[in-house]
């Protein structure tokens, strides 16, 4: 992908900000920046035009079907297609989406492990859109990313509870902003999740069960060759592993995923993608996609694409560090500046989260907590 074909392609499959402003009405693009930006409710008739411009926008790019994509408490990505078609009594159909389509769902919750918050009969489970993460198109499928919740509101995804702690983080940090004589409008947090992961031939990755079953192995002896050297990191890409590479940036890019570093990791076949900062639940859903395209694209190379925290004993396992930050109106709370022994707003906010770290350990450590992570420490690892 050249160049112009990338400035061209990049963002082509995303429903961006710059297509809305293209599509919509001034009024309701406004409208839509206030509910997105503020937090504001989101009138009927402002989601209706926003429904007709994202399905006119999607039938162009060859899309047939819509999803609500959302995260349950599998580690793993959800989505349920219903097609745009409406039939009419003269036997031909409509291509239709509403504006209560686009806003709410409502799928069966009886399979999802949501901790037995109902007997099945009573299973219903709701997703509702959220506007601060852009909708996509991925196989011919248009996907708006949504959170997950049960009739009485309680969470049934990961994706909630991470925006209910941005709007709580938010409320504080503008609290004590005022303190400084400064209203913001918006304050986020910004992540950038990499990626490590192991790449091995899917020939060689079949004739392990437990690798196919469980992700890692099981039993066996230690590499003849393990990370003694640790000359692999950063060493030059093999062209098979560049190819699947490319692909993986290609199609990241479409979809505005701003994929930007990629390098050999420490442990022989293991690799890593870092990509730019972004607001915080859109990081996590872009990091989600980006998990989905290099498990799907590696089968292109032959190639299987190992996501275990801890796949070989004896070497490295793979990480997913979190750059976070805090922004208000754009501006990073943890800037520490040139001065920063004078710098009072950034010693403030850089204490409180300290305390704060300090203070709810435990409930971070929980939050981070599985069988894979508990499992990956080893050379050259952060803690989970």
């Amino acid at each position: 992908m050249g160049k112009d074909k990338v400035t061209e392609e990049y963002g082509s499959l995303l429903f961006t900000d710059k297509v809305m402003q293209e599509r919509l009405p001034k009024p309701t693009y406004k409208e839509l920046t206030k509910v997105i930006k503020e937090g504001k409710a989101l009138d009927l008739d402002i989601a209706n035009e926003v429904a007709h411009a994202m399905k006119e926008w999607a039938l162009e790019k060859g899309a047939t079907h819509y999803a609500h994509w959302f995260q349950p408490l599998t580690g793993i990505t959800s989505e349920k297609h219903d097609s745009f078609i409406t039939p009419k009594d003269d036997g031909s159909v409509l291509m239709s989406f509403s504006g209560k389509e686009l806003i709410q769902g409502e799928p069966d919750a009886s399979s999802f492990p949501s901790g037995g918050l109902r007997a099945t009969f009573e299973a219903r489970g709701y997703t509702a859109w959220d506007p601060t993460s852009p909708a996509f198109i991925k196989d011919e499928v248009l996907c708006i990313p949504t959170a997950f919740i049960s009739y009485t509101g309680e969470a049934l995804d990961k994706k909630t509870p991470l925006l209910r702690s941005q709007v709580a983080l938010a409320e504080q940090a503008k609290r004590v902003l005022k303190l400084f004589g400064k209203d913001v409008t918006s304050v986020i947090t910004t992540v950038g999740p990499e990626q490590e992961y192991f790449l091995v031939k899917e020939e060689d990755f079949q004739k392990r069960p437990d690798l196919v079953l469980t992700g890692r192995t099981l039993f066996g002896c230690a590499p003849a060759k393990g990370q003694e050297l640790e000359e692999h990191y950063f060493g030059a890409i093999r062209p098979t592993v560049n190819a699947f590479m490319k692909e993986v940036d290609d199609e990241l890019w479409k979809l505005g995923v701003p994929a930007k570093t990629k390098h050999n990791e420490v442990a022989p076949a293991q690799h890593e993608l870092a990509p730019i900062f972004e607001q915080g639940s859109l990081a996590i859903d872009d990091n989600l996609l980006a998990m989905e395209k290099l498990k799907l694209l590696a089968t292109h190379h032959g190639l299987a694409c190992l996501q275990h925290e801890k796949p070989f004993d004896y070497v490295n396992g793979s990480g997913k560090h979190n750059n976070w930050s805090v922004c208000a109106d754009g501006k990073n709370l943890l800037e520490p500046g040139a001065n920063p022994s004078e710098n009072l707003q950034f010693l403030v906010f850089l204490a409180g989260l300290v305390a704060a770290v300090d203070k709810h350990a435990d409930l971070m450590r929980v939050s981070v907590s599985s069988a894979g992570n508990d499992h990956r420490l080893g050379a050259n690892e952060a803690p989970p």
